[in-house]
């Protein structure tokens, strides 16, 4: 099959082009190259059987040159980061909604006879996860308010009886709260692709990623996933930076399990029209990345823990997988496994801590208390 996969040369989107590759697909990448996740050059694990175009999703007239004769598309192409999406608005609408509106665009009104697009959407976009109280049953709490929040009262309350509840997985039923402009674009772009395809009847499916973590995810860059962040702070001999208690959970995907998705849902014709977790199903606190981490690249550094609060956080939320496993979806790697294996990635990769700058930029504009 002929595939192109926007976003190619990124850290999940290079995982899915050497698969593809090696289940014998023909695939093209466009990718811009971002000097905030590549630092200004080609990575140097690029597939040397694909074909890489630099450029954009926006530019109309190379989209065009692209998607001819493509059967298939991975739409994995995004501006990533919660905290700088929310200072950075105008860039984070026209790189994530704006782009797949181009692409649609595109491959509506030139007609491609595409067998499957397959749009990357996050977690990110369900705000807080699912809550069992024990009082009320199955609650969907909002954000807790800033009040709450310097109180250092950091556990989810029921909305109903005010009581503690208890995280549960979050299924896909649950209606969608984003909480940052990056949360928003995500869920325009399942949305529109969803909505697209099935007037035009392109088979279309929508991954939710959870926390997705492993090797060729950027260490120098301070608004990618929580375990590369650490990672470059911890490389360096500096603590990792753990806002709240450091008990909030969050649920850790391998990029290799994200590629089995991918690949999963490409080859069935019943994830058509489909929106799916993509998680472990398995909780894990802040506190014990930071702590793994540290173990593991053998440095005598603590976390520092801040007790300071970003506006849009989230307390928990943990992936409800079975719709997915019912295709056959079972995730492969132990997160034990999967942070050695970062590690011995990062130990060779050079990093530049950026984390303490970001934190100020968040700090300036009132996003983090």
């Amino acid at each position: 099959m002929r595939v192109l996969v926007t976003g190619g040369a990124g850290f999940i989107g290079s995982h899915l082009v050497d698969a593809l590759v090696a289940r014998g697909h023909q695939v093209r990448v466009l990718d811009c190259f971002e000097p905030q996740v590549h630092g200004g050059s080609r990575p140097a694990y690029l597939h040397p059987k694909a074909e890489y175009v630099q450029g954009s999703v926006q530019d109309r007239a190379q989209l065009r040159q692209v998607v001819q004769g493509m059967e298939a598309v991975f739409h994995q192409a995004a501006a990533v980061g919660v905290g700088q999406s929310m200072y950075q608005i105008q860039h984070y609408v026209e790189a994530n909604t704006g782009a797949t509106a181009m692409l649609l665009d595109v491959l509506v009104n030139d007609k491609i006879p595409l067998r499957k697009l397959v749009v990357a959407s996050s977690m990110s976009i369900y705000g807080e996860g699912l809550y069992h109280c024990q009082q009320c049953g199955e609650v969907t709490p909002h954000l807790r308010s800033e009040e709450q929040l310097k109180r250092h009262d950091w556990e989810m309350h029921c909305p109903q009886c005010q009581g503690i509840v208890q995280r549960t997985p979050t299924p896909e039923r649950k209606a969608a709260v984003p909480t940052s402009i990056y949360a928003m674009t995500k869920y325009d772009q399942e949305v529109m692709c969803l909505m697209v395809g099935q007037a035009y009847n392109i088979p279309t499916v929508a991954l939710r990623y959870f926390n997705v973590y492993g090797p060729r995810q950027s260490l120098s860059n301070p608004y990618t996933g929580v375990c590369a962040i650490f990672s470059s702070r911890i490389k360096s001999a500096h603590p990792p930076l753990i806002y709240e208690d450091g008990n909030q959970s969050r649920d850790f995907i391998h990029v290799s399990d994200v590629v089995q998705a991918n690949l999963l849902v490409l080859e069935h014709d019943d994830a058509n029209d489909g929106v799916f977790n993509v998680g472990t199903g398995t909780p894990v606190t802040i506190n014990e990345i930071a702590q793994r981490l540290i173990a593991l690249y053998g440095q005598s550094v603590s976390p520092r823990v801040l007790g300071q609060f970003r506006t849009g956080d989230i307390r928990h939320c943990i992936a409800d997988i079975s719709k997915l496993q019912h295709l056959g979806f079972r995730p492969m790697v132990r997160l034990e496994e999967g942070l050695r294996e970062l590690v011995a990635w990062g130990a060779q990769e050079a990093a530049e801590d950026r984390v303490e700058r970001a934190a100020r930029e968040l700090e300036e504009r009132g996003l983090i208390s």
